[in-house]
């Protein structure tokens, strides 16, 4: 009766019954053994001497099995008065490198010389160890991952080198001269069985690791298994068997490519599967962050294997199949985030609910609704995707959603509720984090991108502003009107004193907005006052017949010009170049000479660039001494400096001031 190629072997080596979950194979396993596969000896297919005399071997084989059951420990070293062991004796305590060696000589005894008879008893039974040999070379391999095997396993592989430098000697001799196991290949049976062990051991990948419950789906624990699996498993190489191996084994990297195929091969089935946005995202998070950086640049694995080497993940066609899955769900969710965001903060205008106070200072969350979680999604793709195109795609929804903004504050404000004063207090907060986050360099927008939101956000903060400085400026006209006029000559310190008390007044009433929407709120209430204060002086409404006039009146704007600039002071303007204007405009009233007044007028053309000839003009006809022919030189003077002029000036203030009607 013909027996079947494979036997089944149950409780293989005794101290497995101690061996932890992790192992390869328990004492419990079935351990299937084909000996087509194991034998690694390059038999003639379809040879009926080799199949009849194979069917002999299984059953010698199986005894053997039985006898390694009962002595399965790490070699043992013989006493100096023990009795040398056989090939047998060798294999039952584990000592196969001896038992290897036994072979090697039997083998070169039996095929050493041409003229020696060899006896088919001889060599069936030279064969059937041989055979023997190989299976036991299997079990130890199989069970690389077992402590207690290390000693078994550096016996195992000095066999291995053996039989490799003994199968390049019979490569020199003719096939029909060669013993018919050879070569026995055992250094490619031995990478093969670690590709096996490796699948093997993924495909059980460790259930009882608990910080994987925590996980949503059922794919996720499943990578998150693999991957600690892998991580596991590469350090007890690096750990314990690299000291087994010899250094041209390089092990640590073989067994990194093993681990690393059967990871790719797992993952690839996942993504090429009907999975979730989430699982996607943490299918990505594996292949871009975890396994590069915590598995394979481990600290202890990094030295001992080339990562590099590796190669991806995944292939190019499933990895962007992943990435546009991903991308399209990050846009979708901070479209919908901005959507939700925008639409409750409208709901409490709509409402006129009043914003919250916090520290003293009116407060909205709406920014911070918004950016932390923009922030965080632009950082996800950026790390996961690699592309910053795609990050600055994300951004641009920003565009979109500060212009609806900007259109449902116009129209907030054209309702006019009871509430808006604090609500603008709490929003001009809102567009400052906004406008701080976009200017930011390190934010990834386009240049396009940013100079769209930067103009809208100026837009907005521009249409709060003007909400609370034209009442401002309302209330103030009949005491600008009362500037540069006969009242004002007359009696000049009442009505700037006056002025400044009610503009002391406006201020207090913004004590409630943050400190940085405060300031540059008061700022532009500082320029606008100035400019306000100059306009009224270009009307021309009061003339400077005289020398005597000319001095007073510049001392007179000296003072008013102390005195509105130190009310901004107290406050925190940091507009200190407002101060030096009035002091130049009243040097030029000061001054008779015609020559010195040239010079003078060309120095403030000069700091002041945006000064145009009907502003200088307006200027100089205060003077109702000074001829015809002296304006003339002085605005041919002006016209041939004018090209020499910096434009580009980082201060502009009389482009502000207008000059009605134009003076001849």
């Amino acid at each position: 009766m013909k027996k079947p190629n494979t036997l089944k072997i149950k409780s293989l080596i005794k101290h497995r019954k101690n061996s932890k979950s992790e192992a390869a194979l328990t004492s419990e396993t079935l351990l299937e053994v084909d000996l087509d596969a194991i034998e690694g000896i390059a038999y003639s297919p379809g040879d009926p001497q080799v199949e009849c005399q194979k069917q002999k071997n299984i059953g010698k084989i199986s005894a053997k099995i039985k006898k390694w059951q009962r002595n399965s420990k790490s070699p043992e070293t013989p006493t100096d008065n023990a009795v040398e062991l056989d090939f047998n004796g060798n294999l039952e305590q584990n000592r196969l490198a001896e038992a290897q060696q036994q072979l090697l000589e039997a083998e070169e005894c039996l095929f050493s010389s041409k003229e020696v008879t060899r006896g088919k008893d001889e060599e069936d039974k030279l064969q059937m160890d041989y055979e023997i040999f190989i299976l036991r070379l299997r079990l130890v391999i199989q069970d690389s991952f077992i402590e207690d095997n290390q000693e078994t396993l550096k016996s195992a592989l000095i066999s291995i080198v053996k039989e490799e430098a003994q199968d390049r000697r019979w490569a020199e001799v003719a096939a029909d001269q060669r013993p018919i196991w050879r070569p026995t290949r055992c250094r490619q049976f031995h990478d093969t069985l670690l590709q096996i062990i490796v699948e093997q051991r993924m495909k059980n990948a460790d259930e009882q690791n608990n910080l994987a419950d925590n996980l949503s789906t059922s794919l996720k624990r499943e990578v998150f298994r693999l991957g600690k699996q892998v991580q596991k498993d590469l350090l007890r190489v690096v750990r314990n068997l690299r000291e087994c191996y010899p250094p041209d084994f390089d092990i640590c990297r073989l067994y990194a490519r093993l681990y690393h195929q059967a990871f790719s091969t797992r993952l690839q089935e996942f993504s090429r599967s009907n999975i979730s946005s989430e699982e996607c995202l943490y299918i990505l998070s594996w292949i871009v962050e975890y396994y590069p950086k915590d598995v394979l640049k481990y600290k202890e694995l990094e030295e001992h294997i080339n990562s590099s080497s590796l190669g991806p993940l995944l292939p190019e066609e499933d990895l962007e199949r992943l990435e546009k899955q991903y991308f399209s769900y990050k846009e979708n969710e901070i479209r919908k985030w901005l959507s939700n965001a925008f639409e409750k903060e409208v709901k409490k205008w709509s409402d006129d609910i009043e914003p919250e106070l916090m520290d003293g200072y009116y407060f909205s969350n709406f920014a911070l609704d918004v950016l932390p979680l923009v922030d965080g999604a632009v950082k996800d793709v950026n790390t996961l995707l690699s592309s910053e195109d795609k990050a600055w795609s994300l951004l641009n929804q920003l565009d979109s959603f500060f212009l609806s903004y900007k259109t449902s504050l116009e129209k907030l404000i054209k309702r006019n509720p009871e509430n808006i004063p604090k609500t603008l207090s709490a929003n001009l907060d809102n567009i400052y984090q906004f406008r701080d986050y976009v200017q930011k360099p390190e934010h990834p927008f386009s240049e396009d991108t940013r100079t769209a939101c930067l103009s809208t956000l100026a837009d907005l903060k521009n249409i709060c502003h003007k909400y609370f400085l034209s009442r401002i400026h309302t209330e103030l006209k009949p005491l600008y009107q009362k500037l540069w006029t006969k009242v004002w000559f007359a009696g000049n310190s009442e009505v700037v004193e006056e002025l400044v008390k009610e503009l002391e007044n406006y201020i207090e009433n913004f004590k409630e907005l943050k400190p940085v929407c405060r300031e540059e709120l008061l700022a532009e209430l500082h320029v606008e006052v100035m400019v306000e204060y100059v306009r009224r002086m270009m009307k021309r409404k009061l003339k400077l017949k005289d020398k005597e006039q000319q001095e007073a009146a510049a001392e007179f704007i000296c003072h008013d010009s102390s005195k509105i600039c130190s009310v901004f002071a107290k406050v925190g303007s940091r507009q200190e170049w407002l101060s030096q204007i009035l002091h130049k405009l009243s040097e030029i009233l000061k001054l008779q000479d015609p020559g010195s007044l040239q010079i003078e007028i060309v120095t403030l053309a000069r700091d002041y660039p945006d000064i145009s000839e009907q502003h200088v003009l307006a200027l100089l006809n205060l003077k109702t001494n000074l001829s015809s022919s002296d304006l003339r030189k002085i605005k041919g003077c002006l016209s041939e400096i004018r090209d020499t002029l910096d434009t580009e000036s980082p201060t502009s203030f009389f482009s502000k001031v207008l000059v009605k009607r134009k003076i001849i």
